[in-house]
């Protein structure tokens, strides 16, 4: 029966063996706990070490320069080539005396002035400590534009815009914003007619090939056999390929839009020709390319020619 007897187990050894397992694990954890919240401790400090070197830097920044009224704008120092006066371009420039030169936006600044439409281009300067400097180029109109436009009573007025020779539209300079005096320079302006309107935004360029090339005679006009012989006084843009011009003289010229320069020479070789007859064009179509209608009328039933420079106040540059 022996045989078959159990023997007995050490039961207190056991036991002993899985309280040590289980307290070396606890120690463990407790370890690793240990070192996870100094390593989130650490973490934390150095990110707020980082945050107060930023906030103090920051502050040390706005008080020593943002804020610091050594820096204050006591003058805006305009230049521009052209006619706007230099507290209407201080005006749009948003920029007031006593603001700070080093916190000011210059992007912003430019960003406005070039937002006018008779703007073309503007460089903005910090001139320490206490200086703004601006410098503009105008845009210079090379025609006017007729533009209807519905009057409060529900009724139509003619408003009047300017177009420069990259076909950039122009409102009309406030005579209460001018530099100089106007001369009425603006009345030999030549006036495109037959044009969408709805297409003419202050400020934006028109993409339209007819008008693109009626700029083009009238800049090429200026430096052509004709200019000083009389005016343009009436570009019509209506028709598809061609140019409809209207002179000083009342006379009636017809051009294709390619190959500018070489009708104007045309131009000139008639208008020599008549005056060796006494006569004076009424009509003449420089879009054909061989046998050049003409129609000729005495002169002396003509207004008198009195050919006038456009835009004189553009001319020289000066600074204010």
């Amino acid at each position: 029966m022996r045989w078959f007897s159990r023997k007995p187990k050490n039961r207190r050894l056991g036991r002993e063996h899985v309280l040590d397992v289980k307290l070396r694990s606890d120690q463990v954890r407790a370890t690793r706990m240990r070192y996870a919240a100094i390593g989130l401790g650490l973490a934390f400090a150095t990110i707020f070490c980082f945050y107060l070197i930023w906030r103090t830097g920051e502050w040390g920044l706005n008080r020593l320069v943002y804020e610091n009224n050594a820096f204050a704008i006591q003058e805006i120092d305009v230049q521009t080539d052209g006619v706007i006066a230099p507290d209407a371009l201080r005006r749009w420039a948003g920029v007031k005396p006593g603001e700070n030169l080093l916190a000011l936006d210059l992007a912003r600044v430019k960003r406005d002035l070039e937002l006018v439409s008779l703007v073309r281009s503007v460089a903005v300067e910090r001139v320490l400590p206490h200086t703004l400097r601006l410098r503009v180029t105008e845009r210079e109109p090379l025609a006017q534009i007729y533009v209807p436009q519905v009057r409060a009573d529900g009724g139509y007025e003619m408003n009047l815009l300017h177009v420069d020779r990259d076909g950039f539209i122009m409102s009309l300079l406030d005579p209460r914003q001018r530099g100089v005096p106007a001369t009425g320079s603006d009345d030999v302006l030549p006036v495109l007619t037959g044009l969408n309107s709805t297409l003419l935004t202050p400020g934006r360029r028109v993409d339209s090939l007819q008008v693109r090339s009626a700029l083009k005679l009238l800049d090429a006009f200026d430096h052509s056999p004709m200019s000083g012989l009389l005016d343009l006084r009436k570009v019509d843009v209506s028709s598809p390929e061609i140019l409809v011009v209207t002179t000083s003289q009342n006379s009636e010229v017809t051009f294709a839009i390619q190959d500018l320069d070489r009708q104007l020479r045309r131009w000139r070789e008639i208008y020599d020709q008549g005056l060796k007859m006494s006569k004076a064009i009424a009509t003449l179509d420089l879009s054909v390319p061989n046998n050049i209608p003409a129609t000729w009328t005495d002169p002396s039933a003509l207004p008198p020619i009195t050919p006038k420079s456009r835009n004189p106040q553009h001319t020289r540059k000066r600074n204010v």
